[in-house]
Formats: structure tokens, C-alpha cells, sequence
């Protein structure tokens, strides 16, 4: 069974910034675009970012666009999302997940389309 674990949330002020990484334990990252979603209290899941399996595809929420870069290391089979200028709108819990569509672009950010989800990490930004 496919496993990816969340880490890096925590509480930061407005404008500062977090790194999110998400790591595969059981199966290897390289054949899959991974996305990176988040899900605040009362409000649905949404996409945030994803990446192609080979890195050279990319694919941005407008919200986060020119703020948030995600990024691969697979040799050490993560997937980061670094996050900048962060505000309190960004507060929620961020989640990744796999692509289950083979050979993804990361054309959309569908969670319809995403699976093996992880458990999540805290995000808390506030003054």
C-alpha cells in the first residue's frame, strides 16, 4: 500500500515562511506526479500544487502562485513544498497525495483524481 507522510507545518507569522515535505515510505516516488492539497476548517479540499514524476511539470492554485515552489528529490524519495510570504488565509491542513492518472502533467488539481493520501500537517499562520 502506497504511504506518504506530511511534515514541516507549524505556527509562523504572517510573511514568514515553511517548508512542507512529503515522504514515501514502502514505495518509490519517481513513477508519480505528487499533489500537495489543503483543507481548512469548513471548507472543502483544495488543490495547492503538483509535480510531474520527472520534476519538469508543474502546476500552481492561483492563490499561492508566485509564492509556493514545490520541488522532488527523488533520491531521497520527498516532495517539498516550500512556502513564502505566507498569510492567515493560507492556515489550513496540507495534504499530499499521489496521482493516480499515469503519466500525469499535473494538468488539473482535482483531489477526485489523487490518492494515498497522507495524515496531514498543521498549518497555522496568525500574528
Amino acid at each position: 500500500q502506497l504511504q506518504l507522510v506530511e511534515s514541516g507545518g507549524g505556527l509562523v507569522q504572517p510573511g514568514g515562511s515553511l517548508r512542507l515535505s512529503c515522504a514515501a515510505s514502502r514505495f518509490t516516488l519517481d513513477y508519480y506526479a505528487i499533489g500537495w492539497f489543503r483543507q481548512a476548517p469548513g471548507k472543502e479540499r483544495e488543490g495547492v500544487s503538483c509535480i510531474s514524476s520527472s520534476g519538469d511539470s508543474t502546476n500552481y492554485a492561483d492563490s499561492v502562485k508566485g509564492r509556493f515552489t514545490i520541488s522532488r528529490d527523488n533520491a531521497k524519495n520527498t516532495v517539498y513544498l516550500q512556502m513564502n510570504n505566507l498569510k492567515p488565509e493560507d492556515t489550513a491542513v496540507y495534504y499530499c497525495a499521489v496521482d493516480l492518472v499515469y503519466g500525469s502533467r499535473c494538468i488539473k488539481l482535482s483531489a477526485a483524481d489523487f490518492g494515498s493520501w497522507g495524515q496531514g500537517t498543521q498549518v497555522t499562520v496568525s500574528s
